[in-house]
């Protein structure tokens, strides 16, 4: 898969770049450290606005879970860390918000680029969900999510795992 610039887009079977970006307290969070464990990565567009808050409480909803089948979740969007912390406080999520402004971890997932609203064409985040198994690579990907039902999606992928 190729992004409009010609950039190899990552799927399933690909190893997640080992990226640093910084979470809801401004501190470094490298993604190589969490091989050995699987986790979700999802991206979503903005804090506070009506679907991504569904999506979010969707995953905290069934975090627990998640949890105890050993499977972090990180969302990931280009808001500041300012604006994850009040996000996670107003929604009491429970995992790892990291900050993406330069869309190094977006662009190569194909989860920033032009997309299609309402007949509209803009730049930005593309709703993305991927699940990246103990050994850093995709498993599974969903790309253009929308937010009704895509975290029971999401569950049914991990129970396959």
């Amino acid at each position: 898969m190729t992004s409009e610039n010609n950039t190899q887009i990552l799927d399933i079977g690909d190893q997640i770049p080992e990226i640093t970006l910084p979470d809801q307290n401004g501190e470094d969070f490298d993604l190589s450290s969490l091989k050995g464990k699987p986790y979700i990565l999802y991206f979503y567009p903005k804090d506070n606005t009506s679907g991504c808050t569904k999506e979010a409480c969707g995953f905290r909803d069934n975090y627990a879970e998640l949890e105890n089948a050993g499977i972090k979740v990180i969302g990931v969007s280009p808001d500041s860390a300012k604006s994850h912390i009040k996000f996670i406080e107003k929604n009491e999520l429970p995992f790892t918000l990291l900050t993406d402004k330069e869309h190094s971890l977006m662009e190569p997932l194909g989860a920033w680029g032009t997309k299609v609203r309402c007949g509209r064409e803009s730049v930005g985040v593309i709703r993305s969900t991927f699940i990246v198994g103990t050994d850093g690579k995709i498993l599974e990907s969903w790309r253009n999510v929308s937010v009704k039902g895509h975290v029971e999606k999401v569950l049914a992928g991990v129970k396959n795992l």
